[in-house]
């Protein structure tokens, strides 16, 4: 890199100031750089040209570049500053903990993942989710009930039978969404929301697990969220984007412009930069790879529900055509005795025409009679020739059906 462009600074942190082309020219001039650099996504190599040229800042919501500007064992006072503004209350950080024997599924887009001890032996949590809804309540529960079993067991471990629940201490899950969902919208005047166990009765217990959630979009898009106090400074630290934004809140927190003066350092190690950002970018592909899995299973699982609900509703209408086949049955078994009954009547007909000349005097009335039974006949022949047609169109939509 050109010593007197983006590596130097003006006497503070605000760095000197490079086209984009003159910032490409020498990424793509330094195979160190070269390699990495095209490896990133578009995103993540637009922000580092940006960081180059000396128009943006880091992206310190990543995990990368959230602990290389709150990691413990360099700079305690941050991460103690920061959780303590949170969680409104003091606490000391005493030691970042090894993350490999945690409860984590990996199946969210988390971009930033921390798990601190206090100094009291409390356990905190902190998280940063890219993708609200991939952390649901059951999870977030997990991970809190996850925490108080490490406490449980190195408390034991340490206390052996001198061990007690005293010795138990609070653990707290902080959750930071860059972009929320519909539910905390609808508290608009609040971007942080903390909790714990409470019961209806009014009865006090403190119990071990509290939650504290911060919506950062709400906090960035309501000016009532910009009250001066520390909370809102680290807050407005993890927004900031571009180096204008950053020199304002410079001007509002001065104790800020040692953090910047650091990640403006870094220009002097574009291949350390490279890496973070290789490294955030990995954690997303891996997260990313698993949420998507499982956004298709819960679309398959909805399938699979419709498909079960229009199953039961075939095996609804096939019941309904089943008991409308056998009425229909029964309705053909009565038109044939009403048939073979007409055949009867027609065959006594016969026979009374037989002895008309000599039933003169009943001829009137046989003729009515046989007016009536024709009457009759004709109506149950329509009755007959409706009801049939109706047979044929339910076969036929039966038919269809069954296709």
């Amino acid at each position: 890199m050109k010593q007197n462009e983006t590596m130097n600074t003006r006497g503070d942190w605000k760095p000197f100031s490079m086209s984009r082309e003159d910032a490409l020219e020498e990424v793509v001039r330094d195979p160190k750089l070269r390699i990495p650099f095209w490896k990133l996504n578009q995103e993540c190599r637009e922000r580092f040209l940006e960081f180059l040229q000396g128009t943006k800042t880091l992206p310190v919501t990543y995990d990368p570049f959230f602990k290389a500007v709150f990691h413990p064992d360099v700079h305690p006072e941050r991460l103690s500053s920061f959780i303590s503004s949170l969680l409104g209350i003091q606490v000391k950080v005493k030691a970042i903990l090894p993350s490999e024997d945690r409860l984590s599924d990996g199946d969210s887009l988390l971009i930033m993942d921390v798990l601190v001890e206090l100094e009291d032996g409390s356990l905190t949590n902190v998280e940063i989710q890219k993708v609200p809804y991939a952390f649901p309540e059951g999870r977030m529960s997990c991970y809190s009930s996850d925490l108080v079993m490490r406490q449980y067991a190195r408390a034991r471990g340490e206390r052996g039978k001198h061990f007690t629940y005293r010795d138990m201490k609070k653990v707290y899950t902080i959750i930071i969404f860059e972009k929320s969902t519909q539910v905390f919208h609808q508290v608009p005047q609040s971007y942080i929301h903390r909790g714990s166990t409470k019961f209806d009765t009014g009865l006090e217990l403190s119990l071990l697990q509290e939650y504290c959630l911060v919506c950062l979009d709400v906090f960035r898009e309501f000016p009532y969220a910009k009250d001066k106090n520390e909370q809102t400074a680290w807050l407005s630290f993890l927004l900031t984007e571009t180096v204008e934004e950053a020199e304002k809140l410079v001007s509002e927190y001065p104790w800020l412009e040692e953090i910047y003066r650091e990640l403006a350092m870094l220009r002097r190690k574009p291949e350390e930069v490279l890496g973070m950002f290789s490294d955030a970018l990995k954690i997303m592909d891996q997260n990313t790879v698993k949420y998507m899995i499982d956004e298709q299973q819960q679309v398959m699982d909805e399938q699979r529900q419709i498909l079960d609900e229009q199953r039961q509703i075939l095996d609804e209408q096939r019941q309904k055509m089943d008991e409308q086949r056998q009425k229909m049955d029964e309705q053909r078994q009565i038109l044939d005795e009403q048939r073979q009954i007409l055949d009867e009547q027609q065959q006594e007909l016969n026979e009374k025409q037989k002895i008309i000349a000599e039933q003169q005097e009943a001829l009137s009335k046989k003729e009515q009679e046989y007016k009536i039974l024709m009457r009759e006949k004709s109506e149950n022949d329509q009755k007959l020739e409706k009801l049939e047609e109706r047979v044929r169109e339910l076969e036929e939509l039966l038919k269809k059906q069954q296709r």
